[in-house]
């Protein structure tokens, strides 16, 4: 991950997970919760487990077998020393996200888990994700450490949220509040991404810079408002789509109501 498209994939990772809870949960909540609405949010959630093993799995590969990775040695050929422990780190936190998936898939398959695992095994990986994150960038300039450190706020954030829902199942503000926190994670990724390894050559920032240690701060600031936004407007269209629909339904079954009372009429008249 010590380069910009290291911090890309796992940014875009939970960039569209962010992306799509935003359209989820609204929709999960907005529409009718009929037997066949049930049906086909647990074949999403499937789906999405599927989704995120898969995800999971190519990012032990890409962290493994890139030319510099580790290739699965933990320790050097004279056992002297350890093998690229940060690519072990986060070889482990996409492990993790793997056991979730898995987890997901078993919960909404045929085999019968208690309410909550799921979300318990989610909550525990993303926890792990902020624990390796707070043990690796130590003895690293400021601007580093400090940008990492403001990651730990959305990452342990988005943990305690998820830990609440394993109690609170289908409450949809904390839901949408753990999808806001999904997207700045993605974006946040993004950002370490550009500040510490500037893509295409660009101009590098002094990582000893107090004042660069602030603007980051702001700019942090400034992407948990963009998720929230994000959200907002997301809930905001399916809204009112949804309710644009139902009303065009409703104008709909009022219309056949109509002519099947007209046939009725009809009909009578010409038995009298």
């Amino acid at each position: 991950m010590a380069n910009f498209k290291g911090h890309a994939l796992p940014g875009s990772f939970f960039l569209l997970f962010g992306l799509w809870w935003s359209v989820k949960y609204p929709l999960k909540f907005l529409a009718k919760n009929g037997k066949s609405s049930r049906l086909f949010f647990d074949r999403v959630e499937l789906i999405e487990g599927v989704v995120k093993t898969i995800f999971s799995f190519v990012g032990i590969l890409a962290e493994q077998f890139v030319p510099d990775g580790p290739h699965l040695h933990l320790l050097s050929q004279d056992r002297q020393s350890w093998v690229k422990l940060m690519n072990w780190q986060h070889s482990t936190m996409y492990l993790f996200f793997g056991i979730s998936g898995i987890v997901d898939i078993l919960t909404y398959s045929s085999v019968r888990i208690p309410v909550g695992v799921d979300r318990l095994m989610l909550s525990l990986a993303v926890f792990m994700e902020g624990f390796l994150f707070y043990f690796h960038v130590h003895n690293r300039p400021p601007l580093d450490m400090h940008i990492h450190s403001l990651m730990l706020t959305a990452v342990f954030g988005g943990s305690f949220i998820i830990m609440m829902e394993v109690f609170l199942r289908d409450n949809i503000v904390l839901e949408l509040f753990r999808t806001s926190l999904a997207i700045l994670q993605g974006t946040w990724f993004w950002q370490i991404g550009f500040v510490l390894y500037p893509p295409n050559g660009g101009p590098e920032w002094n990582l000893n810079d107090h004042g660069n240690l602030m603007f980051i701060t702001l700019c942090f600031c400034w992407h948990f408002a963009v998720a929230i936004s994000i959200v907002a407007i997301s809930y905001t269209l399916i809204y009112g789509f949804i309710k644009i629909r139902s009303k065009r339904d409703g104008a709909s079954e009022m219309e056949l109501r109509g002519k099947s009372e007209k046939y009725r009429l009809l009909s009578s008249s010409d038995v009298e």
